[in-house]
């Protein structure tokens, strides 16, 4: 263990009092942010000292400490006692919500009310969400901690961006239902619900989130955000003439974890997936995705669209969806692996099976609703909130009013439903 890591490894013992705890094992992980950055973490194991010598081979012990820090900022990711049991000595102890407020803010370097707020508080925990200045965030950060009966920390998990300010574009809040009620309406769709204990499909008018800018210059769809990476956008419909005769595909093994040295941690070395796909490498995954797509979908052409390329884990994600969808809540998808030098395919993911399921419930009933007659059933229950909501185009939060419904309208029956109903 060289100097920096045994630095890293006092201070954390000494801040969460692991006086009756050994350093049982360390490792280094990077991980790349949603502005592009690469992030180095270092994650311990410390077992309490009455466990030395004895053996633990699929689960940690009761009672022992796992912990990620950021190696550069030396703010702690998370801290978790196993089955919130601790034997910290003199650690972190709270006597109200207030002083768990205050440590927050000193651990995190964040205000409380205008750059995380409360979100629910319940028996030995309270949990918080990432904001700006009050105004809800998108994709959100979470704070939890959670203390037991004598007020002693038991886990603490932080993970979100938080920006800084110069890159919150602040302006005033003035979208209204009305300036936005056609692209409302538009979002109404008639979707397929499963319903798994039933084994049946119900067909139902909901609202698919989105949402919009403020000055009504844009709209940023839902899932761009639930995926919190950047990505090229392709969306190039992949044809051809000749399939590959050879259909056989043979998968290689992903390597999802790498190893990271304590060099290139705490020398920042940029991860591989921060740098930008060229032009001849979007060329050639595109030829790839389509050989690929000619090997083991040879009667397809014309079927699939390449919609995105993205870096992860030393690998570009070909992300591949079906061109003609059905109501479905779930949607064809493919993703395609392309080794990141020698650009070759070497494994995918189909979700094909996971569709085929719904194959054998029951057809839903007849539709009987149209899809105005199901606006004008939920029109007065959407939901039109300020979020500031990160833009990858502009590389900053810009302010919009999220579109959403927590109900939608049966399609056979004209019943309106809460969406969990379905």
């Amino acid at each position: 263990m060289d100097k920096r890591t045994r630095e890293l490894v006092d201070f954390t013992k000494e801040k969460f009092g692991l006086w009756d705890y050994y350093l049982e094992t360390y490792s280094f992980n990077r991980s790349v942010n949603i502005f592009n950055e690469t992030v180095y973490t270092m994650s311990m194991e410390w077992f309490p000292n009455h466990c030395l010598g004895q053996e633990y081979e699929d689960e940690n012990p009761v009672g022992t400490a796992v912990i990620t820090i950021d190696v550069n900022s030396r703010n702690f990711e998370s801290v978790i006692f196993v089955m919130g049991q601790t034997f910290a000595t003199n650690g972190i102890n709270f006597s109200d919500k207030n002083d768990i407020i205050k440590w927050v803010e000193q651990e995190t370097g964040l205000t409380f009310g205008q750059q995380f707020q409360l979100h629910k508080e319940e028996e030995g925990e309270l949990h918080f969400k990432e904001c700006i200045n009050g105004v809800a965030v998108s994709p959100s950060g979470m704070i939890e901690v959670n203390f037991d009966q004598e007020g002693r920390l038991t886990l603490f998990s932080a993970h979100g961006h938080f920006p800084a300010k110069d890159m919150v574009k602040i302006e005033p809040y003035t979208l209204t239902f009305e300036k936005i009620e056609e692209i409302a309406k538009n979002q109404v769709k008639l979707i397929d619900f499963p319903l798994m204990e039933q084994q049946r499909l119900v067909s139902a008018y909901a609202v698919e989130e989105l949402y919009v800018r403020n000055d009504q210059s844009a709209t940023i769809p839902f899932e761009v955000i639930v995926d919190v990476r950047g990505y090229m956008k392709i969306d190039k419909t992949l044809d051809w003439d000749e399939p590959i005769e050879d259909s056989s595909f043979e998968r290689n093994e992903i390597t999802w974890h790498e190893e990271v040295s304590a060099d290139q941690a705490f020398s920042g070395e940029p991860s591989p997936d921060t740098l930008p796909i060229t032009e001849t490498e979007q060329e050639m995954c595109t030829i790839e995705v389509r050989d690929f797509l000619r090997r083991v979908y040879p009667s397809d052409s014309g079927v699939w669209m390449l919609k995105s390329l993205h870096r992860e884990s030393g690998y570009i994600h070909a992300i591949v969806r079906a061109n003609k969808q059905d109501k479905r809540v779930f949607q064809r998808k493919v993703n395609v692996m392309v080794d990141s030098e020698s650009l070759q395919a070497v494994n995918y993911m189909d979700n094909q099976m996971m569709l085929e399921m719904f194959d054998e419930f029951e057809e839903p009933e007849k539709v009987m609703i149209s899809k105005d007659e199901a606006y004008e059933k939920v029109k007065g229950k959407f939901e039109l909130e300020p979020y500031y909501v990160y833009d990858f185009d502009q590389n900053q939060y810009v302010l919009c009013g999220k579109i959403d419904c927590q109900f939608a309208v049966h399609a056979s029956t004209g019943e309106v439903l809460l969406l969990d109903e379905l």
